[in-house]
């Protein structure tokens, strides 16, 4: 038992995991974007974050994957929110709120995810690695989808609704990055959601 006020110790390892996993990303994006991705090497990047080589790669298995982020882990996060939420919800509005802890995680570190999208865009190489873990993650919501709404995994509307929402977050992202004068996020987000609610209705002319 612990005493009222302290944190178990395995939430102190985690909260310490996180931060060093963060420490490691931050000094990859900032070093490749100030050089470039083959300028900048395992050991550069682990001495701005104050650890070990060895540290690095108890985190990651090489260099992009520090700079394209946990893939895996957010797509599990994502999953199990996804999961969490009751089956009479609609599938739009229970992915939309399956997104609402990703929103926050990317509006609290705005700086660095938009230096990662800047990474990325100046560095292509990258892409395919990226790509592939947004493959992943669409693959695994197509499974929650499927279940939820009652249908094979291989029916067409699971994968549709999950590739549709994923564009729409990150068009929604991808404003939210270019214009800091747009409104938050979460609304950019809602906007989008709502779009696809209606059937994408078009646009009254200016």
């Amino acid at each position: 038992m612990t005493s009222a006020g302290t944190e178990p110790a395995p939430g102190r390892r985690d909260r310490k995991k996180r931060q060093t996993r963060a420490a490691l990303t931050e000094a990859a994006l900032r070093l490749v974007a100030e050089r470039g991705l083959a300028q900048v090497t395992v050991e550069e990047i682990s001495e701005a974050a104050d650890v070990s080589p060895r540290t690095f790669f108890n985190y990651f298995a090489c260099k992009d994957d520090a700079l394209v982020g946990d893939q895996a882990g957010d797509a599990a996060r994502l999953v199990a929110r996804l999961a969490a939420v009751p089956p009479e919800v609609p599938v739009l509005t229970a992915l939309r709120t399956a997104l609402d802890e990703v929103i926050d995680e990317v509006r609290a570190e705005r700086e660095l995810w938009c230096l990662r999208m800047d990474v990325v865009a100046q560095n292509p190489a990258l892409l395919p690695r990226l790509v592939a873990g947004n493959a992943e993650t669409e693959r695994a919501i197509v499974e929650v989808v499927a279940a939820r709404v009652g249908v094979e995994p291989d029916h067409g509307y699971p994968a549709l609704v999950t590739a549709v929402t994923g564009a729409a977050l990150r068009h929604a992202m991808t404003r939210w990055a270019a214009h800091p004068d747009r409104p938050d996020l979460a609304d950019l987000v809602d906007e989008a959601f709502a779009a696809l609610a209606a059937g994408l209705p078009q646009p009254d002319r200016l």
